[in-house]
């Protein structure tokens, strides 16, 4: 690790006195009726502060998150860690606050629509764009969510934001157990369990990421002034004692399937017996964020040189970000064996990245998961080099799809790795099929997924009613088609968390969701969508040369919703 990312971890004092944990505790037990009787109007007042106030900290605290992973902070890589960190938080807050008005003045958030029931039933509601800054910002790009079998919208309005129709019942204090990997997740899940739930929040900082808390208190103030919120630091007795402590009433975990079996089951042998009994020692609510593995579905065409260099950076950015340390990262791409651009688009993929800068693996454990995929796959492929600490991008090609328990399929890499199958079929419809069995039953997990196909292939009526079926067939709470499923957890207004319906003795990808800021009470997934190519590139491709102005800018816009700032973030998206 660099000297600069060791000075950026800088430790936080720890908070471990039971005593003081107490005091926390009963500080937010005694303001829990006093937020639930705060106005939606009240809120957005201080949620407007926080945009404020977190525009004001932004420079240092994504400075610090870059020294931390090893970044030039004022260099264009700086722009992706702006765009996942902060911005997604300011994205989140912003809808929050439209949200938090429209309760005000009408009862219950509005939504863009339009909306409409399908074949099968179920109520789709587009979310995405709800602005003309939306259309501007996202250009192409759309979201929609999807309810619950048996959902019509005469129910959806009627139980929509339920924290604001009996908000006492709500009340209560949640724990918030942080992500360690991006910036601002720790964050997003206290707004969330604050404006979303109606709760207030002890939030428990990741000791990966404990060197951010001083910038998170200056952008929460608003709610840490108010008694809302507090923030405490330690190790894991810390957020043990508080996950058992008599006044929480609830828990979020933003994670692994290991950390929430062990918060719900116990740890060790014991921790094991009684999930195998489905024993839970932790009976009060649990929701969860927990590990996947995203697969991308690669539809067989025809595709023309620019395309394949387009989707070959597509796929490499979803990589190369935050070094592969997400648990939105693919680790399978899933082709047709008999697509004649297989090896083509493989071998440009390879390219793409072999011109990619690798990046420090600043996340605990990393080389230790990847060298368990090597002994598994030893002729992987491992591309470039960089300082000590840095991990090469590894792609595992042709692993054989008939071996349903490998390692590829059923666990998370959580490092710069990604692998790839390729599956047999008769026609590219059958393929579609095939890809879709086998996202829904081997492949470990049920968060995202994203699926690519050109505009050509879409067109023919029968690939056009294959991919409608695979897209209403996929159980994942979130589906890219033609962009990175990323975008369901950046845009904010729609919910993000694994598809619905996991015990908790395999929990996979976790229960319940974040964001959500229409405050649906039934989801069931989310679908983003975009063009096969977009033009302009986005800014947060990798390959984008002046990704990290075009960001700033573009993050500006969103802190002031003002377009006289738009034309400058559109001029950087727009160079060459």
């Amino acid at each position: 690790m660099s000297e600069d990312a060791q000075s950026a971890r800088t430790e936080v004092p720890d908070v471990v006195d039971e005593e003081q944990l107490d005091m926390v505790v009963a500080h937010l037990r005694a303001a829990a009726p006093r937020w639930a009787m705060t106005s939606a109007a009240q809120r957005a007042v201080l949620v407007a502060r926080v945009i404020a106030d977190t525009r004001a900290v932004a420079p240092q605290w994504n400075a610090a998150a870059c020294r931390a992973k090893g970044l030039d902070p004022q260099g264009n890589d700086s722009g992706e860690e702006l765009l996942a960190g902060i911005g997604m938080f300011v994205r989140l807050l912003s809808d929050y606050r439209r949200s938090l008005i429209d309760i005000e003045r009408y009862g219950r958030p509005r939504y863009p629509g339009p909306v409409h029931v399908r074949r099968d039933g179920r109520l789709v509601i587009r979310v995405l764009p709800a602005s003309l800054l939306d259309r501007v910002i996202y250009t192409g790009n759309r979201a929609e969510v999807w309810m619950a079998p048996g959902v019509d919208e005469s129910g959806v309005r009627a139980s929509q934001a339920a924290a604001y129709t009996d908000p006492l019942a709500h009340a209560g204090v949640s724990l918030v157990l942080g992500a360690g990997n991006v910036a601002a997740l720790a964050p997003k899940d206290v707004v969330h369990q604050l404006i979303g739930e109606g709760r207030v929040v002890v939030l428990k900082a990741n000791a990966v990421n404990g060197y951010l808390v001083e910038y998170w208190r200056r952008a929460l103030a608003a709610f840490i002034d108010a008694g809302f919120v507090r923030i405490v630091t330690g190790g894991a007795q810390v957020g043990e004692y508080l996950v058992h402590h008599d006044g929480v009433g609830h828990v979020h975990i933003t994670g692994s399937q290991s950390t929430y079996d062990s918060v719900v089951f116990g740890s060790g042998e014991a921790g094991a017996r009684h999930k195998a009994a489905h024993q839970r020692q932790l009976t009060k609510p649990v929701s969860a964020e927990l590990g996947n593995v995203s697969p991308v579905l690669i539809v067989p065409g025809r595709w023309s040189r620019r395309e394949i260099r387009y989707q070959a950076q597509h796929v490499a950015t979803m990589l190369v970000n935050n070094a592969g340390f997400n648990c939105l990262t693919p680790r399978v791409l899933i082709t047709h064996r008999d697509w004649p651009q297989r090896r083509e688009f493989l071998d440009e993929l390879e390219g793409v990245l072999a011109r990619i800068p690798t990046r420090l693996a600043y996340y605990p454990g990393a080389f230790e998961r990847r060298d368990r995929f090597l002994a598994a796959h030893p002729g992987a492929h491992q591309i470039g080099s960089g300082a000590p600490g840095a991990m090469p991008w590894t792609l595992i090609r042709d692993v054989n799809p008939t071996h349903r328990e490998d390692i590829c399929f059923q666990f998370e890499a959580f490092c710069a790795l990604t692998s790839e199958t390729a599956l047999d079929a008769a026609t590219p419809e059958e393929f579609v099929a095939r890809a879709v069995d086998f996202c829904n039953d081997v492949t470990y997990g049920t968060l995202s997924m994203t699926l690519l196909v050109d505009p050509r292939s879409r067109r023919r009526r029968a690939m056009g009613r294959a991919l409608d079926q695979a897209v209403a067939d996929l159980r994942y709470g979130c589906i890219g088609v033609n962009v990175w499923h990323a975008l369901g957890i950046l845009v904010g207004a729609t919910p993000w968390g694994a598809y619905p319906g996991h015990e908790p003795a395999d929990i996979q990808s976790g229960v319940g969701t974040v964001g959500n800021t229409y405050m649906f009470s039934r989801p069931q997934k989310s679908v983003v969508r975009g063009p096969f190519v977009a033009w302009p590139r986005p800014a947060w491709f990798v390959t984008h040369r002046h990704s990290s102005l075009a960001i700033h800018r573009i993050f500006e816009v969103q802190c002031t919703q003002s377009w006289r700032k738009v034309p400058a973030a559109l001029w950087a998206a727009l160079r060459p």
